[in-house]
């Protein structure tokens, strides 16, 4: 108990948290859904504050472009799981606490049965098809969602299916056109904002387990952090569209939630089948400074945000394979060409991490005309 009051004393003297807030929160079980810009904040925080058990869902692995914003990262972390890398940096600021961590896809094959282990979920993510996944999860789960969002200098923060409150489909009916929202890879991001959007989750979180008031169900906040504008706007549930959901509860496990949100189906290759295609054309999508380069596979640089500009200097002669430094990026790459009627277009499984830990052995494979 001694421990109890010295880790978290500025906290339990406020009236309306207490010793037995403190307890609330110590028992609660929470899951954040994605360790990056978003949930790196989400979870600094909700370790602090003494959350007794804490789930990371993150498959991804840290590269350099992510540590402007990722600040459980550092350079130590490079190419490390980023639930792992985040465990690691957790565990040393409250080794008090539970942490599992979950290094796997988050998919409606796994979704349901991980939700039911937890309280609360949050959702730090950065694309629409896991954004509809999750949330459809939790209403079939009755589990509240704690939702963020960023773009360039705004950030959105809303509270969904928290007692008989609207979902994220009761704002948000239909995803938007498959690439009319560029990511924050193409159009980038200032480092902050995410770190402002994801704070406010955790106090979302935090309200929520204390039972506090003013919780941010049936509103959506709106935040500029260019203007330090701010804004509220209501929502209303939707019978209907929740009912859509509760419907698809004995097939969730089938729903494509990619076709859902018109993304096309996506190549990935190991790099030995990479090395073994004729007539090929990779490129490195992957920004100026990063590393390793593969220059023994001749590829064409284009950074992701400029592929769009730059997509006439491809060729459509040739099998396209794009990489980047994990095959976040890369898969956002083919996306784009396959929009822009590109036929024969994959990305390679793992990106350049991958194709440095075998390139000295595949090297002799490769086949140029």
């Amino acid at each position: 108990m001694n421990s109890l009051h010295s880790r978290y004393q500025r906290q339990i003297i406020l009236p309306e948290i207490g010793l037995s807030g403190q307890e609330k929160l110590s028992a609660s079980k929470v899951l954040v859904i994605g360790a990056g810009g978003l949930g790196c904040p989400i979870l600094q925080y909700l370790t602090a504050a003494g959350i007794g058990t804490i789930g990371i869902v993150d498959f991804d692995i840290v590269d350099t472009s992510n540590l402007h914003r990722q600040i459980l990262y550092g350079t130590s972390s490079l190419g490390k799981n980023k639930a792992v890398a985040a465990k690691e940096r957790l565990i040393d600021l409250n080794p008090e606490i539970t942490i599992t961590t979950y290094t796997e896809r988050l998919t409606t094959k796994n979704a349901i049965s991980i939700f039911l282990e937890y309280d609360i979920i949050v959702d730090g993510t950065d694309n629409f098809s896991t954004r509809y996944l999750i949330n459809d999860a939790c209403v079939i789960t009755k589990k509240p969602l704690v939702y963020g969002a960023i773009f360039k200098f705004e950030g959105q923060v809303s509270v969904f299916n928290y007692q008989n409150g609207p979902s994220y489909r009761c704002l948000f009916p239909e995803p938007p056109k498959a690439g009319s929202v560029p990511s924050c890879a193409e159009i980038g991001v200032l480092g902050v904002l995410p770190g402002i959007i994801g704070s406010m989750q955790a106090n979302e979180v935090l309200k929520i387990i204390l039972g506090l008031d003013t919780i941010l169900s049936g509103k959506l906040f709106t935040y500029d952090c260019l203007t330090t504008r701010s804004s509220n706007f209501g929502i209303n549930r939707v019978e209907t569209e929740i009912s859509k959901v509760l419907e698809t509860s004995s097939h969730f496990k089938t729903i494509d939630y990619d076709l859902f949100c018109g993304i096309q189906k996506i190549t990935e290759i190991t790099p030995k089948e990479a090395f073994l295609i004729k007539n090929v054309q990779f490129i490195d999508v992957r920004d100026p400074h990063e590393q390793p380069k593969i220059d023994s596979l001749h590829p064409i640089y284009i950074p992701l945000g400029k592929l769009k500009e730059k997509v006439n200097t491809i060729t459509k002669e040739k099998e396209i394979i794009l990489f980047c430094q994990s095959g976040i990026r890369s898969k956002k790459a083919v996306e784009i060409l396959l929009q822009e009627g590109f036929k024969n277009v994959s990305h390679i499984q793992g990106g350049a991490v991958a194709l440095h830990e075998n390139i000295s052995n595949l090297t002799g494979l490769l086949k140029y005309d």
